[in-house]
């Protein structure tokens, strides 16, 4: 039996990202964000959700910049602390003790200690509602060694990716269950269809 209840965000889980941007001769700001995803495969593609509000809103629409900075459950803290102060009144670098890094393309900073950080370029912005959404090109990509596996490839048990369940509001890790990989049915399929 299912409960019918009133449309709602439900999408369980979804990232719990770091974004970083910085309008020039400012200092750099991160916002906390799961209304993110992947939205193109070429170019590589991605768009963020924020709320007009929000102090980093106005940065990104003027600068068209910003970086997701991948988070894991080492920065479960930080991804909450750049969440729930604004960036209007403190200084979340300081705050969190978190250190940037020069990005190789845009001129926004990256966050030194995630283990992934995408550096991104607005290619559109629409308005929703609550949210506008940012559409973004992936312009430059960094991983850290300690989350690639022997073949070269993101290791997501090394990456223990922090994920954000939106109606709990809570905060995940542990992603290390591996159930199968991309086309692992394949032979069920066949096997099927000889059968």
């Amino acid at each position: 039996m299912k409960k019918l209840v009133d449309p709602a965000t439900a999408l369980i889980p979804l990232p719990a990202v770091m974004v970083t941007c910085q309008r020039p001769d400012e200092k750099p700001n991160i916002i906390t964000i799961s209304w993110t995803g992947i939205v193109n495969s070429e170019p590589p593609m991605i768009s963020i959700s924020i709320r007009k509000k929000r102090y980093s809103y106005e940065i990104i629409k003027s600068t068209g910049e910003f970086v997701v900075n991948i988070t894991n459950h080492r920065l479960a803290e930080a991804t909450d602390i750049c969440g729930v102060v604004s960036g209007s009144e403190v200084d979340k670098f300081e705050l969190t003790g978190l250190t940037t890094r020069d990005s190789t393309v845009i001129r926004v900073p990256m966050i030194a200690e995630c283990p992934i950080n995408l550096e991104c370029q607005t290619r559109s912005r629409m308005e929703l509602g609550s949210h506008d959404i940012f559409i973004a090109e992936i312009v430059a990509t960094h991983v850290d060694d300690s989350v690639l596996g022997r073949d070269g490839h993101i290791d997501i048990e090394k990456l223990d990716p922090l994920v954000y369940c939106t109606k709990a509001r809570q905060y995940w890790s542990g992603l290390t269950r591996l159930e199968g990989r991309y086309g692992f049915t394949g032979e069920k399929l066949k096997a099927r269809k000889t059968s």
